[in-house]
């Protein structure tokens, strides 16, 4: 069984420092994680990047930065409640670090989709699609089958843990020398892309796969396998992810109100639907007294989705408790969504198959996702050819206005040379890619200011 005494761990990813202290001034260690990525470059980048529908005109949906916002705060709540329960069950050498919990799930909610690239949940695939079926194709042939699962499979997950454990050009060592268990607890699959079911979701590329096993090791979570490289997870994200799943599920419902998709009477039955007419009794009276209250529909909605996550947070907690032992052990299954029960679970899964069968293929989402893949797989080609073929004339010009951080070097491998490619793709934000895009063939000049 996995130890918290291990689990959490304020020592940093910080190669050459074996210093651990909880305080710095007036702040805990994984205090200063979460203000570290509040006032990072990639995090703010957030705020212009596609989470389902494109980037708001006159009204204001979702973007990664609104979301990630809103995971935070779920992700905070059900590790307060998770950390009471652990005060019963466990003795600490330091007791006080429980306290600390809901700061570290919060986060690694705010990490949670720093390294996704823009256009949505379609860039990844945009990038996977360019390198098994596109333009790079030819590429397969010069890398080894563990490099080339990586790149021709490229995952959103693994890459935040890139972007916050390496050293780009010009940074310190350890990216952002986060704490173990805050790196630890973003891994929502922890294990190498050779690992994975046909290719898809996993948490680390070969580049950081040593600094993964590193913190691994620090936190004493259980390794399943060597070859390839395969742990259970860390504890913790059990909560990053059902506070993920949580608000992107609900959320979408509400946003698909606001941009008329979904029409006012069909998303209040379907956000009724979390409650039983007898278990749930007290709240539906207070729901039908607000109801009488409140007459704007927007509000009305607001507070249906309020009290809704709410009643999620605290079924997902307890199906975390109650499956304590699992979960410490690494026999658990699943996510913790997937367990719920009731009425809960019969109207998360309707949610489920509105957003996909609604949602997710309108086209509006669905011209997003078309454009997306062909201005990915344009500066994808573009940069990977001048990269690998440096001295052209092109490719010095074109190369030339790649940003400082993400320039390669002559000794670099063919799979560092790509890797950074892909690096300065998935940094990119909607609109950077869409001018870059344009620029690159010709359809828009840059002007003098």
């Amino acid at each position: 069984m996995m130890d918290w005494n291990k689990l959490l761990s304020s020592r940093r990813y910080q190669p050459g420092n074996t210093i651990t202290m909880f305080h710095s001034h007036d702040r805990s260690q994984f205090q200063r994680d979460y203000d570290r990525l509040i006032f990072s470059s990639p995090f703010r980048r957030l705020q212009n990047k596609t989470q389902v529908f494109p980037l708001p005109g006159n009204i204001f949906v979702h973007n990664r930065l609104t979301h990630s916002l809103e995971v935070a705060s779920v992700g905070r709540s059900l590790g307060n409640k998770i950390a009471q329960f652990v005060k019963t069950k466990e003795i600490l050498e330091h007791p006080e670090i429980l306290e600390e919990i809901g700061t570290i799930v919060s986060t690694a909610c705010l990490a949670h989709d720093l390294g996704n690239p823009p256009f949505g949940h379609s860039g990844e695939e945009a990038i996977s699609y360019f390198f098994i079926e596109g333009e790079g194709q030819y590429l397969k042939k010069l890398l080894t089958d563990e490099e080339w699962a990586d790149i021709s499979h490229f995952e959103g997950n693994a890459n935040a843990f890139r972007l916050l454990t390496h050293s780009f050009n010009g940074r310190r060592p350890g990216g952002y020398t986060m704490t173990f268990t805050t790196l630890a607890s973003i891994v929502k699959y922890p294990f190498e892309s050779k690992a994975s079911l046909k290719g898809h979701k996993y948490g680390f590329f070969q580049s950081e796969k040593e600094i993964y096993k590193e913190v691994a090791e620090e936190l004493g979570i259980i390794q399943l396998s060597e070859k390839p490289l395969q742990y259970v997870r860390h504890p913790l994200v059990y909560l990053v992810e059902a506070a993920d799943d949580i608000c992107y599920q609900i959320m979408d419902i509400e946003d698909s109100h606001k941009l008329k998709i979904l029409s006012y009477e069909e998303t209040t039955k379907i956000l009724l639907n979390f409650y039983d007419k007898e278990a749930d009794k007290e709240d539906l009276k207070t729901i039908a007294r607000t109801f009488k209250i409140v007459t704007d529909k927007n509000e009305y909605i607001a507070f249906l989705r309020a009290g809704i996550i709410n009643k999620l947070i605290n079924a997902c907690a307890d199906i975390f408790c109650q499956n304590y032992e699992a979960i410490m052990n690494g026999t658990f299954k699943g996510s913790l969504i997937s367990h719920l029960s009731g009425t809960n679970k019969i109207a998360y899964e309707a949610c489920t198959e509105v957003a996909y069968s609604r949602i997710y293929h309108t086209n509006i989402v669905t011209q997003i996702q078309i454009a997306g893949f062909k201005i990915l797989a344009t500066i994808l080609k573009e940069y990977i050819d001048a990269v690998l073929k440096p001295e052209t004339y092109y490719a010095r010009n074109i190369l030339s206005i790649m940003p400082e951080q993400y320039k390669v070097h002559k000794d670099d491998s063919i799979y560092t040379k790509i890797q950074t490619v892909t690096d300065y793709v998935s940094g990119m934000t909607d609109s950077y890619a869409l001018n870059l895009y344009r620029k690159i063939k010709g359809i828009e000049l840059p002007e003098i200011r």
